[in-house]
């Protein structure tokens, strides 16, 4: 009889557990790249809309001679509501309105969520935010210029993608236990800058010939994306659980704001995600002006930002393992973000390579405390042994500490597009101030892991 190939016996190796958490990690992991990749495209087509309305027509003047008036023809392809003077505030409010409904939605999706099955739920918004986000771009194939109808498509779609991030932690969170969770959450929350680069590739792909594919092609995989959730995501609420103990656990209200620790992540992450999210929708526009690049090249350089959230969400997530510090591994790096921003803003007047450099530098560290917060963090309050074995309640606790920072992500492109009128130095000023904000607001946490640790060395604080 021939022998068993080595590949097949490594597979036969795992057990039944060990494949449904490596098949929740990847599917899960798709999922929320979908979800990410359909936020992208928004700005980068600001830069495309800026540009358009850079090249208004200008009116005829009379000629020195009296005779007939001189005509200054140039391009007129301006985009209507986008081509006024104050543009900027224009594109900030619809950031606003996005975030600002996803704030609102987020605290009460964690709530639904609790009570819903996470695979129906999680693909009902994936299809409805497949729609939103495809009707934003049939604004350009139907010509549309009405600002009412871009505001009420992001508003829509803002409510509509808070099913994502509760339900997704979820299914990840109830598999893997706290040892090795920051590791494994970093490498997992990597879908964030994963969906972010390709959104940014695909909509700068198009963004000069048809902006509004820019939006209609990610809308389309999002939406497929929820077709497979409903086809394959498994409700792992630990298949162990007997469905009494799921209805009895479904029941049961979470004393989730009251855990130690949800406060200060939660207020500490409205900052962090104040930074995080203006870079988001913001830096290709930054780019364009700073660097003088086209829509194109600006979108696909600032894909390097996403590349460092990458490296430094994996960094946190591996360095809060060793060290059993959650709160400190965070403000170490808000620590170092703040003078990086400084020495971005300065820095990326001089050139390309330079830009390169700081851009994987600062979302290292700007992206870092968030990802840590938003998975590792929200894991390990949602799984408290208070909670008494809910684990649903894991959705709710997600909900609060995320809600609360969207509130920050929707402050935080407002106020980049009011302050940049006054000159791109206020927005960095901004986003400065927010970091060490972060970090004071993770000082008592911080003292507390330090006192806890010379008593249990290597645990971390609950």
């Amino acid at each position: 009889m021939a022998p068993v190939p080595p590949g097949i016996r490594f597979l036969a190796s795992f057990n039944r557990d060990q494949w449904y958490k490596a098949f929740t990690f990847a599917l899960t992991f798709l999922l929320y790249t979908s979800f990410h990749l359909s936020r992208k495209p928004i700005s980068i087509v600001k830069s495309e809309l800026h540009k358009n309305c850079s090249h208004v027509m200008r009116a005829p003047t009379e000629s020195i001679s009296g005779q007939q008036p001189v005509l200054h023809p140039e391009l007129d392809c301006s985009w209507k509501p986008f081509d006024r003077n104050n543009y900027k505030q224009l594109l900030g409010a619809m950031d606003y309105s996005f975030l600002c409904a996803y704030a609102i939605g987020m605290y009460l999706s964690g709530i639904i969520g609790e009570r819903l099955p996470i695979r129906l739920y999680l693909t009902v918004g994936m299809l409805t935010s497949g729609l939103f986000t495809c009707l934003f771009g049939l604004g350009y194939v139907y010509d549309i210029h009405s600002l009412g109808f871009y505001v009420f498509v992001q508003v829509a779609n803002g409510l509509v993608q808070t099913t994502g991030w509760p339900s997704v932690v979820t299914c990840i969170g109830n598999w893997f236990g706290k040892g090795r969770r920051g590791l494994i959450m970093g490498l997992w929350n990597s879908h964030t800058s994963v969906g972010n680069i390709l959104g940014s590739l695909i909509a700068g792909y198009y963004v000069s010939s048809n902006w509004g594919l820019s939006f209609i092609v990610p809308g389309v995989i999002i939406a497929a994306m929820g077709v497979i959730c409903f086809l394959f995501l498994i409700e792992l609420l630990r298949i162990r659980l007997s469905i009494s103990q799921q209805v009895l656990h479904v029941t049961q209200v979470s004393p989730a704001v009251c855990l130690q620790g949800v406060v200060e992540f939660s207020l500490c992450l409205l900052f962090a995600k104040l930074v995080s999210y203006t870079f988001l929708f913001w830096l290709p526009l930054y780019i364009t002006k700073a660097a003088h690049l086209d829509a194109k090249k600006a979108g696909d350089l600032s894909t390097l930002f996403d590349v460092g959230g990458i490296v430094g969400g994996i960094l946190a997530g591996v360095i809060s393992d060793k060290m059993g510090k959650r709160a400190t591994t965070c403000a170490v790096m808000l620590l170092l973000a703040a003078p990086t921003l400084y020495g971005f803003s300065m820095i990326s007047q001089f050139g390309l390579g330079p830009t390169i450099g700081m851009l994987l530098v600062c979302g290292g560290l700007v992206n870092g405390p968030y990802a840590l917060i938003t998975t590792a963090v929200s894991a390990d309050l949602g799984t408290h042994k208070s909670l008494k074995g809910n684990a649903r309640a894991l959705s709710t606790v997600t909900a609060i500490i995320d809600g609360t920072g969207s509130v920050g992500a929707a402050v935080g492109p407002l106020l980049a597009g009011l302050l940049s009128a006054q000159g791109w130095d206020q927005v960095f000023y901004m986003l400065m101030t927010a970091d060490f904000l972060a970090l004071l607001l993770l000082l008592r946490l911080v003292m507390k892991e330090h006192c806890s640790h010379r008593k249990r060395p290597g645990v971390a604080v609950e």
